[in-house]
């Protein structure tokens, strides 16, 4: 069973940039999907990026091009590197990962982290 510890948030002025990580206690390489969401005050909760098993990648349209995901799988950690960061980027973000495991699908979630951005 894995758990997910994420990192990085805080305070940021628009246009400005974080980086988020999120720690992973097993390796990386007996999870599936591996991914960010967000939830904002009032909002459901929403994908932001997902890294699929075999490099692909698949962004939320209203982050596209100002946000990177990518991981390190030496060091079983996921990245999430928001830059030009908008007010409507504000939400608290969940590192989300996958396993498949004997013909079932065993979710993981982080505890969140907040992000705010405000001048």
């Amino acid at each position: 069973q894995a758990q997910l510890a994420e990192s990085g948030g805080g305070l940021v002025q628009p246009g400005g940039s974080l980086t988020l990580s999120c720690a992973v206690s097993i390796s990386m390489h007996s999870l599936n999907a591996m991914g960010w969401y967000r939830q904002a005050p009032g909002k459901q909760r929403e994908l932001v990026a997902v890294l699929i098993d075999g490099g692909g990648t698949n962004y939320a349209d209203s982050v596209q091009g100002r946000f990177t995901i990518s991981r390190d799988m030496y060091k079983n950690t996921l990245y999430l590197y928001l830059n030009s960061l908008k007010p409507d980027d504000t939400a608290v973000y969940y590192c989300y990962a996958d396993q498949l495991y004997g013909g079932s699908r065993i979710d993981y979630w982080g505890q969140g982290t907040q992000v705010t951005v405000s001048s």
